[in-house]
């Protein structure tokens, strides 16, 4: 994340807005035991989330703007059967964008938002390994959103003028309760 940040800086001269948009969800049942999947969910949903926030923030601070969108989760508000790490983790990013929104905003102009996709029609779903989980997602395969529906909500929070700062996105399929 730090090459890329030096990268975009050395190209364009400054950094305007990061997009923390990395995440997996080998998703299963804690009785399965399956910890090396934790630890993959807490190195890329967590860990991602702050090697990124950590290569823009010192150029967005001496700008004194930036724009930081973290991609969490609707897991991120509610827990599931088989989604409890998965569930911590953006529950994790939920918390770090609102202390990274606590801290900045006031004094350096730099916004934080927060954008929570419910079902989206990526290959999120491909990650999971554990038959149980697999069979229970393959029955609302199909029901998700386009990204573009998620690509268009981080548009709009970041084409807000200055001093308006969108903190949080809720974006749901209407095919899901």
């Amino acid at each position: 994340m730090k090459k890329l940040a030096d990268f975009a800086l050395k190209q364009y001269g400054r950094i305007d807005a990061l997009v923390n948009n990395a995440g997996v969800m080998p998703a299963s049942r804690l009785s399965e035991l399956r910890v090396d999947e934790w630890d993959r969910m807490i190195d890329v949903n967590v860990k991602g989330v702050l090697y990124g926030i950590a290569a823009v923030l010192p150029v967005m601070r001496e700008q004194r703007s930036g724009h930081i969108v973290n991609l969490s989760s609707v897991a991120g508000y509610h827990v599931n059967p088989t989604s409890a790490v998965y569930s911590a983790t953006k529950f994790a990013v939920r918390a770090i964008s609102e202390g990274l929104r606590q801290e900045e905003s006031p004094a350096s102009r730099i916004r934080s938002t927060i954008v929570s996709p419910g079902l989206t029609e990526t290959e999120l779903l491909d990650s999971i390994g554990s038959p149980e989980t697999k069979a229970m997602t393959n029955q609302i395969a199909g029901m998700g959103i386009s990204p573009y529906a998620i690509a268009r909500a981080i548009a709009f929070a970041l084409n807000e003028p200055d001093d308006v700062s969108v903190n949080e996105i809720v974006v749901r399929p209407t095919a899901l309760p």
